[in-house]
This record gives C-alpha cells, sequence and structure tokens, in this order.
C-alpha cells in the first residue's frame, strides 16, 4: 500500500523561496487518509489469515522514522524510494516513480488514501493504475476480495456504486473503511525489528533527467494571503427569537 509521510497538520506549514512545502519546519507524519488504507490492508490480512503488507513510499531519506509509526500498526515492511533527483517532484513524476517501484515487487491490491495534505490532487492513485495497466477501484467503502477478482463498495452521491474487478487492481480507500487502529507496545516494540529497503532511481532504472524536480509540468508562481475575514454577528437569545432575527438578516441582504 501507498504511504507518504507530510508534515504534522497540527503544525504550521511554510513555503520556501522555491514556493515549495519546507518540510523541515514541522515534524512528517503519514498522511492521514493513509493510515485509513493501511487499516484496511490489516483488515483484509486478517479476515484471510495470510498474506502480507507492504509499505510503499517516496519520501526524503529521513523517511524509515516516520514509516515506523506505520509498521508499528501492523504493516510487514516497507520500501522507500529516496533520491536527491526526485526533489519538487510533481504529481505524474510521483505516479511514474512508484509505478516503476510497483514494478518490482508482488502484489494481488494496491492500496492508497484519496488524497495527501499537502498536495490534495488525490491524481496519485489513478496515474499509477493508468501506467500500470491495472483497475481502478475509487473511493472504497467496502472491500470483499475472493476467487481472483475483488467487489467493491464505491461511495456515490446517492448511495453507492458495486464495482468489480480481476485482481491485481488498485483501490482509493475512504474514512468509511474504519477508523485506524492504535499502534499497541508490542507492535511499537516490533517496528524496531521490520525491514524498510531503500531504493534509489538506479535500482529502479529510471534515468533522474526524466523524473523529479526538473521535469515537473507544474510550478507555482506566487502565492498571497487570503483577504480577512469581515467582521461577524453573533445571535443570541431564545431560539424563536433568535431564529427571527437570523431570516430578518437573511432577508435584509436577500439571501432568502
Amino acid at each position: 500500500m501507498l504511504a507518504k509521510p507530510v508534515p504534522d497538520t497540527t503544525g504550521q506549514e511554510r513555503l520556501g523561496p522555491d514556493f515549495r512545502v519546507d518540510r523541515a519546519a514541522s515534524p512528517a507524519v503519514v498522511n492521514a487518509n493513509d493510515d485509513y488504507a493501511l487499516e484496511a490492508a490489516l483488515k483484509l490480512r486478517e479476515t484471510a489469515g495470510e498474506g502480507s503488507v507492504t509499505l510503499l513510499a517516496m519520501a526524503p531519506a529521513t523517511a524509515p522514522d516516520t514509516l515506523r509509526k506505520a509498521l508499528a500498526m501492523g504493516a510487514d515492511s516497507g520500501v522507500l524510494v529516496t533520491d536527491d533527483a526526485l526533489a519538487g517532484s510533481d504529481t505524474l513524476s510521483t505516479a511514474r516513480v512508484l509505478a516503476a517501484a510497483l514494478g518490482k515487487l508482488d502484489y494481488d491490491m494496491v492500496l492508497a488514501g484519496a488524497d495527501t495534505s499537502d498536495g490534495g490532487t488525490g491524481t496519485i492513485g489513478a496515474g499509477i493504475a493508468a501506467l500500470l495497466g491495472l483497475p481502478y477501484l475509487s473511493y472504497a467503502a467496502r472491500i470483499v476480495p475472493g476467487g481472483g477478482r475483488v467487489r467493491v463498495h464505491r461511495i456515490s452521491p446517492t448511495g453507492f456504486d458495486v464495482l468489480d474487478s480481476p485482481l491485481p487492481a488498485l483501490i482509493v480507500a475512504t474514512q468509511a473503511l474504519g477508523e485506524p487502529r492504535y499502534p499497541s507496545l508490542k507492535g511499537i516494540m516490533a517496528a524496531r525489528s521490520k525491514t524498510i529497503q531503500v531504493w534509489s532511481l538506479a535500482d529502479l532504472g529510471l534515468d533522474p533527467a526524466t523524473v523529479g524536480g526538473a521535469t515537473s509540468t507544474t510550478r507555482v508562481l506566487r502565492t498571497q494571503a487570503p483577504p480577512p475575514r469581515a467582521a461577524t454577528r453573533v445571535v443570541r437569545g431564545p431560539a424563536d427569537a433568535a431564529a427571527a432575527e437570523l431570516v430578518t438578516f437573511l432577508a435584509e441582504r436577500r439571501l432568502i
């Protein structure tokens, strides 16, 4: 499954002079939506009574410290792709690198979070599926594998759609799959001895000139702070009187 170290959202994220996220400004954590994908993977392994869960990340060389938390939750091992040439990668480069890494791994399912807190594009899973020719099952609220196939309930505006495909497949997990578990003391101790393989672009057979920041197809040109919020008006009092005041307020502004 895909797991991305991102800046802790409880801290203050900053941009550097190159308009890229300053990842040294706050501690790194595993992307929150990836935790839900990991929980789904662990439950699938428990239900099957066999199999293994491997984390795959493209991140700076310091990422193993962050990935240990996911290993403590129950993942079996990890693979980290790190290379100086990957700094500033856009979504296309990221998808290409992760697809190349998956080409070296054996898997039945690739699980991914819906998006990441430091980017929010939500396109990496789809990009990898397109590059590898995998069935793409998005926004899964339920995952039921069996007989070399997998059935997914995909969240839709009216409820859910049922998707069915052969394995291997790439599945985008949602929070509907269940709250991530907390690492146990036993899991934390076990994570220290679990293996995290570290691969470079050379290990993947990728030319640094074809991926990374130098080939990025997107660029941030400038930033600006949002305008200050207007003064607020607080309505207090008994419910009937407050509701009447609110209706009058909206009517005066022709909002109702």
